[in-house]
Parts: C-alpha cells; structure tokens; sequence
C-alpha cells in the first residue's frame, strides 16, 4: 500500500481565528476581582465579555459561563450594541469545540442582531462566518450564497480591509469542491489584494489556500515560493499560526519533490522555530514529529524515521487527528516494509484500513444527500445504460458467483461486526454496574461518615462539654469555700484555665465536625465563618468573596458536601501548595452552583496530578462526582493553582 498524501493544514478566516499569545494571571485575576465587586448593570458587560476571551480555548466552559452571564445582561438591560459581539463569541467558541449546528443558529443571532442595527459592516462580517459554518457543515449551496454574498457587500461597501479574505475563502470553498481552476483564479486575486491593501490576514489566508490547491494539482515547484512568502509575512508580523503552517506545508511539497536539501533546511527552520515558541497545539505536535521522520525517510535512515513517525502517532492519538493517523500509519507501514519487518508492516497497515473505513463512513454519511441532489438525471440514465451493457456481455454463471461470493463475504463481515459490538456493549455494561457499584458503596460509606460526625459533634457538645461546664462551675463554687496557700491558688488557678481551654477545644473539635452555622444559617455563612477563622490563626490570609447567594436555599446534603470539599481544598493549600494567600468563590447563578478556589503557591502539573494525586484530591474529586458536579483544575509550576467546581441545584 503506497503511503497517503499527508494533508496540508487549511487557515481559518479571520472571523473565527484568535491570536496565539498566552495572556498574563493578572489579567484574569483583575477582570474575576471587578465581576465579584461590580453592580448588575450593562457597565459590567464589557468586562464579562474581556473575561470569556482569557478563557477561550483554554476553558470554553468557563467562557461560555461568562457569555451566557453578558447574554442575560444585555438582554436585561437592553444594551443591544453588545449583542453582536456576544454572539460573535458564542460563534467563536462552539466552532472551536466543532459543534457546528450551535455554532450555526448563535451565527443567525449574530447576523439579526447586525441587520437590527443597521450596520453593513457587522453584517458582512457576519456572512464571512455564516459561510464558515456552513462549510464546516458541508452545506456547500449555502456556503457558496453566503461566501458571495460577503464578497459583494464587502465591494459595496469598499472594505478593502476584508477584499482578501473573502477570496481566500472563496479558494478553500472551490478546491475543496475540486474545482481547482477556480480556486486558483479566487486565491491569485486574494493574494493580489491583500498585498495591495496591505491586509496582513487576507494575504496569509489567500497565501496558505492558493499552496494548497498548488500541491493538490500537483503543482509543489509553484506552490513553494507562495509558502515562503506566508513565511516570511507570519514572521515579520508574529503571526505563529501562519509560520507553523507554512513550515508543514513547505515541509511536505519538498517531501513529495523528493528535495533532500529543502527538506532538511525547513525541518532545521521548523525545529528551532517550535523550540523557540513552544506550542501546545497537538496537530502541530504530530507535523512536527510527521516532518522530522520525512526528513530522516529520503536521507534513508529507516530507524530514526520509524521513532519520529510513532511520536507523530501518540501526539495525533490525544485529539483523534484523523489525517495526521492515517499518514503516519502508512509512513510507518512503509519503513517496516522497507525493514523487512512484515508482521509489524500488516499491523500498520490494518491501522491505516480502520481508521480509513471510519474516514469513509463518515464522508459517505455527510456527502451522501448532497451527492444525490449533484447527479443529473440524463447522467444517471447514462451510467445506468454503461452498466447494464457491461452486464450483458458478462456470462450468467459469472454474476451469480461473484453476487454469491460478495453476500456471503458480506454476512461473514456483517456476523464478527455484530460479534463485536455485542461483545463491547456487554462488557461496557459490567463496567458499568461495577461503577455503579463501587459509587454507591462510596455513596453509603460518606453517609455514614457524616452520620458519625454529627453523632459525634452532638456528644461531645451536650455529653462532654456539658459535664466539663459542670466540673468548672463546681470548682468555681469550690473556691470561695477553700482556704489555700498561695502556691495552692496559683496550681488552682492554671487547672481552671487548662479546664477553660479544654472546653473551648472540644467545642472547637465539634464544631468542625457539624457546623452549627451550616445547619442553621446556610452554606455561605459556613464556610464565610470556616475562611475567618483560618484568615485569624494568621497560617495564611483568606480572601473570600460569594455572589447571589442572598435568599439562596440549598438542599442540607449539597450544603455539607460542598463544606466538606472546600474544607479539603483549604487543608492542602495550607500543607502543600507553600502560598502565602489564597481567594475563595462562591456564586449561585440559576440552577448552578460554582466553588472557585486560587492560591498563589508552588503550584504543580495539572495533568499528572490527575493520574497520580493524592488521597485529598481523590475525596474532592469523589465527593464531587457523588453530588453530580464536576472538577476542573488549572495549574503550573510557579504560577500558583486554581480549582473549579460546578454544581446542579435542583
């Protein structure tokens, strides 16, 4: 099997794309401190706007929280000059996560709320992302309508800023409907107007899309000089997006051109380049590892190739890179082929057939209407009079055996398939009931954790601490009766005083067992008592702060659960984490409960955190799992640790 031809990456327009930099802390620590003290008013919108883009592609929960908070707000307050970039971010956020039917109805909204405005600028905008949508949808007649209809307005209106990346669109819409003459006739004038306007974006979109269909006709010598062009524009204006992904696709025309030279000059360049500006893209990852093993496979050192191509795989297996798999596996059928390693040779290849039957599957269930509607009706005529001529001249007995062959191929394929599947879904369902299992066992051992708590509490209060106050007031009243020395009234004296502080101890220890306050007053003022009388010991300073919890009546069992989790939460910061401060948040907005908790310590690596932490973080974790919420932990070595835990309240 000949190995595929790696695909090139494609650049998103410019309405759906985000600059790579990395935010700074304090930026979020600013925008979270003006939510918690600002009033409900539409001045607070901007802020919750700014806060969703520090959380965008690197917590879309967290981002579509605060969106969905501007939302309610503008639409409270009737600030509709916000609405249009709300929806933007909802567009934004949902294409990121490849949702793209919501992504579709927040990008209608969007373009409503431009009409209503009477804004021709916001409204092509809006149809430059309408057709990106659409196009990721597969919905190619309403990508095309919606691409032109962009591409109108915006000569209308002489947007010369945007002229480029309407054609560049244009160009990934064609080449991807194999109308390569056309695209190469849009992304040649996208390249020509963003150069003559001078629009940075348009010009790399048009650059990147015109290589591509360049490469795909086969065309690597023309392809390259456009690539070198998107390289040195994504270097000149720091556009890391652009320079990675002329880097692949440079990479992969010298591949195909067999330029050893070239090859090894660009994986040079792409090597320092990443090691320059380390990236946590995992498509990038996987090209990285795909382009050095290219440049080891033409220089013929089979070895080396083989490890980079495996490392290609592991990196492209953590998103599901589909294209990225299918290369890398047939590369790597290809190298142990080569190393007369045949059994390891089928293994990869029986890869490359997996993941491509899936790929194929999913085509077929995606193109399938479309495909029906673009055939003709003379067309079909005519290949069904083609085939029913090459069925006549084959002989009876040919077509009943290989009719015959294929069924039963077919059933055997149609009888282990269901084998399969049966076999999973019955060992997915024990999985299942021994989770269920294992949860309820864990459910009733915390139960009864927190029945023997509140036992406990209750008979060290009124059993103990009332038999103690006893003993004190006797020995009170014993003291007027008394005639001691002055020795003995000292002794006696520090036995009251140790007699007070063992009350006070065990009223303490009590207290910590069953909060009188949560049962009486409420999860807030628990844990507002609970961080006061951690910020007064002085072992570190508590800031606490609660939003929309006035009023809020919570179920005892939730109360107590989320207690217990940032009683645990506060434990390890004070033993491990080495902060000198530490923020806790509570918010109740609708039907979500959310616990924030931010320390500015050692911090620590998030993911082997999750593989390998503690019994601490395992309780949070399973005392969170049990009251149907769920964890989210954001965390690096010397930038402190931040942990999210959202709740349902019924």
């Amino acid at each position: 099997m000949q190995p595929s031809k790696p695909v090139l990456l494609l650049l998103l327009t410019l309405s759906l794309s985000v600059a790579g930099s990395a935010q700074k802390q304090d930026i979020k620590d600013s925008l979270l401190k003006r939510v918690a003290g600002a009033s409900r008013d539409s001045s607070l919108i901007p802020v919750l706007l700014s806060l969703q883009e520090q959380y965008f592609n690197k917590n879309n929960d967290s981002a579509l929280y605060y969106l969905t908070q501007a939302e309610q707000l503008i639409l409270k307050t009737g600030a509709s000059n916000w609405l249009h970039k709300c929806y933007h971010g909802f567009v934004r956020v949902y294409h990121a996560e490849e949702n793209y039917p919501v992504a579709l109805q927040y990008n209608l909204k969007m373009l409503e709320a431009a009409k209503a405005a009477k804004d021709p600028f916001k409204e092509a905008f809006s149809y430059r992302t309408l057709f990106n949508v659409y196009h990721n949808l597969r919905m190619n007649d309403s990508a095309v309508k919606y691409a032109f209809q962009s591409l109108k307005m915006t000569e209308e209106l002489k947007d010369t800023f945007n002229l480029a990346t309407n054609y560049g669109n244009l160009c990934w819409l064609y080449m991807d409907l194999n109308q390569f003459k056309k695209a190469i006739e849009y992304g040649i004038k996208g390249v020509e107007a963003g150069e003559k306007y001078r629009d940075t974006t348009g010009w790399l979109i048009a650059l990147n899309n015109l290589s591509i269909c360049y490469h795909r006709t086969g065309e690597n010598l023309v392809a390259i000089p456009h690539l070198e062009k998107q390289l040195e524009l994504g270097k000149l204006f720091n556009r890391r997006r652009s320079v990675e992904r002329a880097l692949v696709n440079l990479a992969t025309c010298y591949f195909h051109l067999t330029n050893v030279k070239g090859l090894g000059e660009i994986t040079a360049i792409m090597n320092s380049e990443l090691d320059a500006n380390p990236t946590s893209d995992s498509r990038i990852l996987s090209y990285r590892e795909l382009v050095n093993g290219y440049n080891q496979l033409l220089q013929g050192n089979l070895d080396p190739a083989e490890s980079f191509f495996k490392k290609s795989v592991q990196a492209a297996l953590e998103d599901s890179i589909i294209d990225n798999l299918q290369t890398a596996y047939s590369l790597l059928a290809m190298v142990n082929a080569a190393q007369k390693d045949f059994k390891a040779s089928i293994f990869y290849n029986d890869q490359w057939d997996k993941i491509n039957m899936l790929s194929h599957e999913k085509e077929l269930s995606e193109y399938g209407i479309e495909l029906e509607k673009m055939y003709e009706t003379k067309k079909m005529e005519g290949q069904l009079q083609m085939q029913q001529t090459i069925i006549r001249q084959k002989s009876r007995m040919s077509i009943l055996l290989l009719v015959g062959i294929a069924l039963l191929v077919l059933l055997i394929i149609l009888a282990f398939r269901n084998f399969r599947h049966r076999q999973q879904l019955h060992i997915s369902r024990i999985n299942q009931l021994e989770q269920e299992k294992q949860l309820s066992a864990t459910e009733a051992v915390l139960k009864g954790e927190e029945q023997e708590r509140t036992r406990l509490a209750k008979d060290l209060h009124d059993g103990l601490g009332g038999m103690l106050s006893g003993i004190k007031y006797s020995f009170q009243t014993m003291k007027g009766n008394l005639i001691m020395t002055s020795e003995n009234q000292q002794t006696f004296e520090r036995s009251l005083d140790m007699l007070d502080s063992s009350i006070r101890e065990m009223r303490r220890v009590a207290h910590n067992l069953m909060p009188d306050v949560l049962v009486h007053y409420g999860l807030d003022a628990a844990i507002k008592d609970y961080t006061t009388e951690l910020n007064n010991s002085g072992i570190i300073k508590v800031v606490y702060q609660s939003m929309g919890m006035e009023n809020k009546k919570i179920e005892q069992s939730l109360a107590l659960g989320v207690y217990r989790v940032v009683q645990e939460l506060l434990n390890n910061v004070v033993k491990h984490a080495g902060a000198t401060e530490v923020l806790v948040q509570l918010f109740a907005e609708n039907d979500k409960l959310v616990v924030n908790v931010e320390d500015n310590g050692k911090g620590m690596d998030a993911a082997q955190l999750e593989k390998t932490g503690g019994m601490g973080w395992k309780n949070i974790r399973l005392r969170a799992g049990l009251l149907n919420g769920s964890t989210d932990i954001q965390s690096e070595p010397g930038k402190g640790t931040s942990v999210n835990l959202e709740f349902i309240l019924k």
